[in-house]
């Protein structure tokens, strides 16, 4: 019994240890990451993704994250091209394009990473001036994406992008810059009022411009049409004139001598009504008394 329970005994401890065996040589890799395998110290390659077999004590795996990757770099105070400190910090992105390169090349390269983009920030910021670096962040973010990557590049990974997030000048350029500021806006503002009082009487001296010229307009109408009218109002009266003369002219054609001499008497009959000592008398009188008693017939 005891020989049959210590071969119990040692066939599980051989079952226990060949199954520890297989477990510790099966590894899952995602499909963003690679294993790059070392067998007896010597690098074989990056396997992965899936199912990868590792002999025990005698391979090792490091893994190696494929994925973008994001890290900051906390204030750091550089001085520019003219002498003047300021504190930039900044965010850059790399992706690991060689697994195996990251693995060989660079022991730590959170650390190496960190500690160049630090001095290649330093580098940059002192080649440009002040003004510069406030005003031109994307060409500063690409003089720093190249330098980065230009140191990367062997180590296997790829520097894909550089923001710079804040620079923090001086006080004292602080303040001259708010009061810089500030002297612009009430330039902007003394432009744009001057402006927008140069447009209005413009635009007043063109109404009035336009009024004039309708008022001129209206009032040649006018003369237009008053004179018109007096036109047609004098051709009218003319017309008129003339029809009358005509009508006198054919009624006077019908009227003979006595009938004139009738309305000569009717005519001094009148003037003899008249309150005034003083007659005249027309000297066609005793021509017309002398035709009108011809035509009488003695009795």
């Amino acid at each position: 019994m005891n020989v049959g329970n210590l071969l119990t005994c040692l066939i599980g401890a051989v079952l226990l240890i060949a199954a520890l065996f297989v477990v510790s040589a099966i590894r899952i890799i995602p499909e963003y990451q690679r294993l790059v395998v070392f067998r007896l110290g010597r690098c074989i390659g990056a396997k992965g993704p899936g199912i990868i077999f590792l002999i025990p004590v005698i391979d090792r795996g490091v893994k190696a994250d494929l994925r973008e990757q994001v890290r900051e770099i906390p204030h750091q105070t550089s001085i520019t091209k003219d002498n003047a400190a300021i504190s930039v910090d900044f965010i850059w992105y790399y992706k690991v394009l060689d697994p195996t390169q990251s693995v060989l090349q660079v022991g730590n390269f959170e650390a190496a990473a960190q500690g160049m983009a630090t001095t290649t920030l330093r580098a940059v910021i002192g080649g440009i001036p002040l003004d510069d670096v406030l005003s031109e962040r994307e060409r500063i973010n690409n003089l720093l994406r190249v330098r980065l990557d230009e140191v990367t590049e062997r180590w296997g990974v790829k520097v894909t992008n550089v923001e710079i997030r804040e620079i923090i000048p001086p006080r004292e350029i602080q303040d001259a810059m708010n009061r810089q500021m500030s002297a612009e806006r009430n330039r902007r503002a003394v432009v744009t009022e001057s402006t927008g009082q140069r447009e209005a009487a413009i635009n007043v001296a063109e109404g009035e411009k336009q009024a004039a010229i309708l008022r001129a307009e209206g009032e040649r109408q006018s003369s237009i049409l008053r004179a018109e009218g007096e036109r047609e109002a004098q051709l009218l009266r003319a017309e008129g004139f003339a029809n009358a003369l005509d009508k006198i002219f054919s009624v006077a054609q019908n009227i003979d001598q006595k009938t004139m001499t009738l309305q000569y008497f009717e005519a001094l009959k009148n003037l003899g009504m008249s309150p005034a000592t003083k007659y005249i008398f027309p000297m066609e009188f005793t021509s017309l008394l002398g035709e009108f008693m011809k035509g009488r017939t003695p009795e």
